[in-house]
């Protein structure tokens, strides 16, 4: 057994990727390590597939005693991906699908497994760099290695691969991957951060992807095997190609410009048809049908050459736009009688109805995601892609890895405007239910969580919008499109979604399909999502432009008080029956931490106020010079015990019992009487003192 080792300095700490010691009888096999941080990723090799795509796999398994712990269930043991996981998935697959050649299709699986986890050095970035790394020892024909960082500003300085901490604290986090040429995704989300910052971050996560790219072919030089022969692309057929343009392009421009997503596919569907009826005439069986498939290749390489070329020669895309034009906008709050809150918002032919639902602590979601900091999730996004969205009859399933990430980053985009949970106590939800589809539902909901949130009365610190940007790269040339519809992200060179505010970008996500996009281009694209971002922002503002003053009348109402953290036994009460007794009583939920913060959430304001009172009287302390009518409890020689309130009595020395000598207690008072009087001492124990005499003199009753 040869063991091959090599390590590379990322963010001034040593990662190391191994090879030859686990899992050999795979197509490759990477142990990728940093600090205690450790993941075995393995590549492995199928037939060849009956698909029009690659048929690749990607598999993440967090491994719960990598940390140390044992899986929480009756099964004990990890199930299907959590969200983390799924999301890790997609980061390793987007950068590393298009290393693959375009006619490629095998079989191909990449999977995953942490060994050990450390919260200094996350496994996502090394799960990237150890599929690359697997991949290119491997006989997979991949074009080039690739590799990724996540990029953080702390401080105001940028550092790569930070610990989970530090990233807490960050005012900007980015995962970035690319090969040595160029970047080719980017996720991330910042606290309204400039578009300079972000090509800084850029900048510096490319200067060690470079690095680490270096190191992985080195690796292959050391351990790596012949790489598979493809064939050569099958080849479009040069004479046939120019009679379908002759017999159809006149007809397909003419489909291009029929307006409506449906109708115009319906328009050129017809058109293609119609040349395949006219070039095919007068053919029979196997030759009829070969000759039908290879006239659907040429017409869809025109249909892609058309378009790309109008958009960088004339400036006319395939809706009839210009590069930087927005599609229609309609926003509408307050649809839905019955939520706290909710938006529609339209643009174009791509809708969604979002709704926002304001909850109590126990509504929160418990998350468990290895080293993760948080144990609940206060804000909640979810989407959900319909079947008829789209114009399709399908199988209603859960939501797909597609879904997942949508509303993760719609979620992200909005963190950084959501109020702190001490001037706005509720877990929040929303929910996207995505109506129409015709090219970034993912940013149409976030322009209505935004709008909804506000409907419910959630005090933004200020609104945001996303917008879908795209790239066509023709002879050198780069033209930059807003708002995207799906035909352009489909036959485009890159998509980029930039969610924001007035001020700056709260999240972003890249994917390319070309080999690199020059700095300036990125700048320049980055700066006009700013001012289609502006422009949806005002459009929003038209329907809402900050959170109302009241809430639903639906919405729970939440009451938060302040107590002596010495006094939350008195509200929880033995086995927590005190607080299950307020809650039945009152109809309300309540929450006490340990802080002495107590939070009473109902939909009816005098249900809180009835707990409120109850949590007040068992929590109440007496106060210095205050008057209080309390009971006598027993009377001794020395004087009498008096509950001022539930749970808290104190002592009339005989000599306060009266003016003048008193010979005994019972002379003055007796057990049950109730008498006025005031605290007069607290000692350092919490003895309460008391005085009769100076009660009756305070209220004038001496003088009677």
């Amino acid at each position: 057994m040869t063991v091959h080792t090599l390590t590379v300095q990322v963010g001034g700490r040593p990662m190391t990727f191994e090879t030859g010691r686990m899992a050999r009888q795979a197509a490759g096999a990477v142990v990728v390590s940093q600090d205690d941080s450790s993941i075995l990723m393995t590549i492995a090799k199928g037939g060849p597939a009956r698909f029009d795509f690659l048929p690749l796999t990607v598999d993440y398994q967090d491994r719960t005693a990598g940390s140390g712990r044992i899986p929480g269930g009756f099964l004990k043991r990890e199930g299907r991906p959590d969200e983390r996981g799924t999301l890790i998935c997609r980061l390793i697959d987007r950068p590393m699908r298009p290393q693959f050649p375009k006619h490629y299709r095998n079989e191909t699986q990449i999977i995953g497994t942490v060994l050990s986890f450390d919260p200094a050095s996350d496994t996502d970035m090394l799960a990237i760099c150890g599929a690359s790394a697997a991949a290119h020892i491997s006989c997979m024909p991949i074009k080039q290695p690739i590799a990724g960082v996540r990029v953080s500003q702390i401080g105001g300085e940028l550092k790569l691969n930070p610990s989970r901490a530090e990233m807490d604290q960050a005012d900007l986090n980015l995962i970035v991957a690319g090969t040595a040429d160029a970047i080719c995704m980017v996720e991330g989300g910042a606290k309204e951060a400039s578009e300079a910052v972000m090509i800084d971050a850029m900048d510096l996560a490319h200067a060690a992807i470079k690095e680490i790219v270096a190191t992985i072919e080195q690796l292959r030089e050391l351990a790596g095997v012949e790489k598979d022969e493809v064939a050569p692309a099958p080849q479009v057929d040069a004479e046939l190609a120019a009679r379908v343009s002759e017999a159809g392009r006149d007809s397909l421009i003419a489909a291009m410009a029929v307006p409506g997503k449906h109708k115009r596919s319906a328009a050129i569907k017809a058109a293609r048809n119609a040349v395949i009826a006219q070039l095919t005439e007068g053919l029979e069986g196997d030759a009829l049908s070969a000759t039908t498939g290879d006239i659907k290749d040429s017409w869809r390489k025109l249909l892609g050459g058309i378009m790309r070329t109008r958009i960088v020669e004339e400036g006319i895309r395939i809706d009839g736009r210009v590069s930087d034009e927005i599609r229609p906008i309609a926003c509408e709050v307050g649809l839905a009688a019955r939520c706290h809150g909710s938006a529609l918002f339209t643009r174009g032919e791509t809708q969604a109805f979002v709704s926002a639902t304001l909850g109590i602590e126990f509504d929160a979601q418990r998350i468990d995601f290895a080293g993760s900091t948080e144990n609940i999730r206060r804000w909640m996004l979810q989407y959900n892609f319909l079947p008829f969205c789209t114009g399709e009859a399908r199988r209603m399933m859960g939501p797909k890895r597609r879904e997942i990430g949508h509303a993760a980053l719609a979620r992200r985009g909005i963190i950084p405007m959501l109020p702190a949970q001490e001037d706005f106590p509720y877990v929040l939800r929303c929910v996207s239910d995505v109506l129409e589809s015709n090219g970034s539902s993912s940013m149409a909901t976030v322009c209505g969580a935004s709008m909804s949130l506000m409907d419910a009365g959630v005090p933004l610190k200020r609104p945001v919008a996303g917008i879908a940007m795209g790239l066509v790269h023709e002879a050198g040339s780069f033209v930059v499109i807003s708002d995207i519809l799906g035909d352009e992200d489909h036959l485009g060179d890159m998509d980029f979604k930039v969610t924001g505010t007035s001020e700056g970008i709260t999240a972003f996500q890249m994917d390319t399909k070309i080999s690199g996009v020059p700095r300036e281009v990125m700048l320049r694209a980055l700066m006009q999502a700013r001012e289609g971002r502006l422009h949806i922002l005002d459009e929003m503002g038209k329907a809402i432009s900050a959170g109302r003053d009241d809430l639903s009348q639906y919405a729970p109402r939440i009451t938060a008080i302040k107590i002596n953290p010495d006094k939350i036994r008195d509200i929880i009460g033995p086995g927590g029956k005190m607080i299950r007794s307020i809650q039945e009583r009152t109809d309300t939920r309540i929450k006490v931490d340990d802080t002495g913060r107590v939070e009473v959430a109902s939909s009816s304001e005098e249900a809180a106020k009835k707990a409120l009172d109850i949590i007040r009287e068992l929590t109440q302390e007496a106060e210095l010079g205050k008057l209080y009518l309390g009971v006598v409890k027993r009377t001794v020689d020395f004087g009498a015990f008096v509950e001022i309130f539930p749970g808290t009595e104190g002592l009339i020395h005989i000599s306060h019992l009266a003016e003048g000598h008193v010979k005994r207690t019972t002379d003055v008072v007796r057990e049950g009487d109730e008498v006025l009087v005031r605290v007069i001492d607290i000692d350092r124990s919490g003895k309460v003192r008391l005085s009769r005499k100076e009660a009756l003199a305070a209220s004038g009753e001496i003088n009677a």
